[in-house]
């Protein structure tokens, strides 16, 4: 589970690497990941301090650090 969790955050930061923020569910359509793998390859990313997450009203912004 470790290695495509790893993989999937991989996507992730694919998709944000042009330097732009997207929000959560632009990366769920960029990515084609299911809730439960785009969540814990957040996490992963997030523990690594790898991204940003960044609130906004209702939608949850993400970028590279």
């Amino acid at each position: 589970m470790t290695t495509k969790i790893g993989e999937n955050a991989g996507l992730i930061w694919t998709a944000l690497n042009d330097g732009s923020k997207k929000s959560v569910k632009e990366l769920k359509k960029a990515t084609k990941l299911t809730d439960k793998d785009l969540y814990s390859a957040l996490g992963w990313l997030a523990r690594e301090a790898k991204i940003y997450l960044e609130e906004d009203g209702t939608d949850v912004y993400v970028n590279l650090i």
